[in-house]
C-alpha cells in the first residue's frame, strides 16, 4: 500500500508515539517497510510524528514536559529507525506545563537536529496564536497545525482557520472523512461489515443513523459532480487556500487511488456550495 502511495506521489507519511495498537507499532511497521522498500528514497520523504498522549507510567510519560517530549521522540526514531524526522507535533494542549516549557523543548529539537521543522495539533486558536509567537520568538516558526476537519466537523472555521493564517501557519486535516462517514457506504444505510455495524473506535450505528439523511444528500450531490462522496468531501475541504493538506487513510489500493483523484476536481459552482450548506446546515 505505501508503495504505491509513493508511485501516486504522495511523500508524506504521517505517524505518532501513540499509534497502534499497541502504541509504538505503527512506527516500528512503517521502520520496518522504510527499511525494507524505502530507504534509498528517504530524501524524497516527508515523515512527521507526534507526542503527547499518555505512553508510559509516571508524571513524564504523557502530555507535554521537556522530558517527555524528548524521550518521546527519541523512542520514536529508535522505532522507525530514523535519524530525524521532518516534522515533529505536540499532539494536544497540556493544561499542567507552562507553554513556555512545551515550546522551548520544540524549539531544542529542532536545534538538536532531530526534527526539521515542528507543529502543534488539537489547539484551540487562542493557545494556536500564544504557541505560534512563542515559536517565533525562538526563531523556530510554527510550519503547520493538526487539526480535525470534516463537513461533519466544523469547529476550525469558528477561529482557527483564521488564526493560522494570520499567523502564517498551514492546516493539515485528519479524520477529513469524519471516521468514514463520508463515504458512499453509508449512503443507503449500515452495510453489515462497516465499522459502524461492529461499533469500531468513534463510528456507532447510532451516530451513522443519525447522519444518514445528509449522508444521502451529499451523496447525491457527488453523484451529479461524477465524483465518490468521499472525493468530494476531500475536495471540499482543499478548496479553501487555508488548508494545506489532507491525511488520509485507505484499506485498499483502490481506496487510495479513488481519494487521490479528488484533486482532479477542487472546484465547486455557487450552486453546489448553497446545496451542501443547506444540508450541513
Amino acid at each position: 500500500m505505501l508503495k504505491r502511495a509513493f508511485d501516486l506521489g504522495i511523500t508524506h507519511f504521517d505517524l505518532a508515539n501513540n499509534y497502534g495498537p499497541p502504541f509504538g507499532s505503527a512506527e516500528e511497521n512503517f521502520g520496518t517497510i522504510l527499511k525494507r522498500d524505502f530507504l534509498p528514497y528517504r530524501d524524497e520523504l516527508f515523515i512527521s510524528s507526534k507526542a503527547g498522549y499518555d505512553m508510559w507510567p509516571g508524571p513524564y510519560g504523557n502530555l507535554g514536559s521537556r522530558k517527555y517530549l524528548i524521550a518521546s521522540l527519541d523512542q520514536s526514531l529508535k522505532r522507525m529507525g530514523l535519524d530525524y524526522v521532518d516534522l515533529f507535533y505536540h499532539h494536544r494542549p497540556d493544561p499542567d506545563t507552562p507553554l513556555e516549557e512545551t515550546m522551548t523543548a520544540l524549539d531544542h529539537i529542532v536545534r538538536q537536529g532531530k526534527a526539521l521543522y515542528v507543529g502543534i495539533s488539537n489547539y484551540p486558536p487562542e493557545e494556536t496564536a500564544k504557541a505560534a509567537a512563542i515559536l517565533k520568538e525562538l526563531g523556530t516558526p510554527c510550519l503547520i497545525h493538526q487539526v480535525k476537519y470534516s463537513m461533519f466537523d466544523r469547529e476550525p472555521e469558528d477561529g482557527l482557520l483564521d488564526t493560522l493564517d494570520e499567523n502564517g501557519i498551514g492546516c493539515i486535516v485528519f479524520s477529513p472523512l469524519a471516521q468514514g462517514m463520508l463515504t458512499d457506504k453509508y449512503a443507503d444505510g449500515i452495510p453489515e461489515d462497516s465499522r459502524a455495524a461492529k461499533a469500531m473506535t468513534y463510528l456507532d450505528r447510532e451516530r451513522v443513523m443519525g447522519y444518514q439523511p445528509k449522508i444521502k444528500a451529499l451523496h447525491e450531490i457527488a453523484q451529479k459532480r461524477g465524483q465518490a462522496l468521499a472525493q468530494m468531501a476531500i475536495a471540499w475541504l482543499l478548496r479553501d487556500a487555508r488548508v494545506t493538506s489532507v491525511l488520509i487513510g485507505a484499506s485498499s489500493p483502490e481506496q487510495l487511488e479513488q481519494n487521490v483523484t479528488s484533486l482532479d476536481k477542487q472546484e465547486f459552482s455557487n450552486e453546489e456550495m448553497k446545496a451542501i450548506e443547506d444540508i450541513l446546515g
